[in-house]
This record gives structure tokens, sequence and C-alpha cells, in this order.
């Protein structure tokens, strides 16, 4: 079941070859590229999106007593190209996240695996949707 208030999306510009201007609809705006600058990728930005997707659940449901004195997140996947075409193998996602040796920061490091375990299960829309192959139409607009 899906409205408006569901919908997700973004509008993409080609700037120059192989470079782009993505804009969302609150005025976000990110540029991206090929892989021959500093700008990201989009396989960057897939990755990105899994990291801060989980990080962002993860962050809410361990910071609620304290706040970590550490929260580091890294996401990585092997590309190959191959008789499926492209894409990313072995993703994973590490947490280096550490709260203060007190009685609240012991009780939400505690929560952590938790809390990992739950947004990889259930509450990450990006890896949920990466994970359970949700297919992607693509065609020329009307």
């Amino acid at each position: 079941m899906s409205d408006e208030s569901n919908l997700r999306s973004i509008h993409l510009s080609r700037t120059a070859q192989g470079r782009y201007r993505i804009e969302n609809v609150r005025g976000g705006v990110l540029e991206i590229g090929h892989g021959e600058d500093a700008d990201f990728t989009p396989v960057e930005l897939l990755l990105a999106a899994i990291a801060g997707c989980t990080a962002i659940d993860v962050d809410f449901l361990t910071t609620k007593k304290s706040q970590p004195s550490r929260f580091d997140v890294s996401a990585s996947g092997i590309k190959v190209s191959d008789a499926d075409g492209n894409r990313l193998e072995d993703i994973a996602v590490g947490f280096d996240v550490t709260f203060p040796d007190d009685e609240a920061g012991r009780q939400m490091a505690e929560r952590l695996p938790t809390a990992v375990e739950r947004s990889h299960d259930r509450l990450c829309t990006v890896s949920r949707t990466v994970e359970l192959g949700t297919p992607v139409v693509t065609g020329l607009s009307a």
C-alpha cells in the first residue's frame, strides 16, 4: 500500500560528461561522477546509503541514555563483472562504537549488538531493499 507520503524521489541532471548533479525535494544537492576525481561514484553512494541508513537506526536505538564517544561505520563491497553483469558482492558494514565507561554508557554498549541486528534484519530500508532484490524499472520518461 502506498501513497504520496511514502514516495521517495530525486532528480539527476548532467553537468558534464560523466558528472551529474542530484537534488532531493528538500533542496539538498550532491555532485557525483564516474571516479576520475574526488566526487563520489554511484557505487560509493550505494555503500554510503547502506552505511548511513543502518547508522541512523543504530544511533537512535543506542543513544537514549548516553552519547557515544566514538561512532564510526565503514562499508565495503567487491565489484565484479561476469555473465550476470556488474554488481557488488560481499557487502560488509562494520561498526566501531564506544560509549563512556559509566552505567548509562555500559547499558547503551550492551544494546549495540541488538540494535545492529534490528537495523539489518528489519529497519534499514536501503539494505533491506538490496537484500530482498527489489526490481528496478528503467525506461524513458513520458
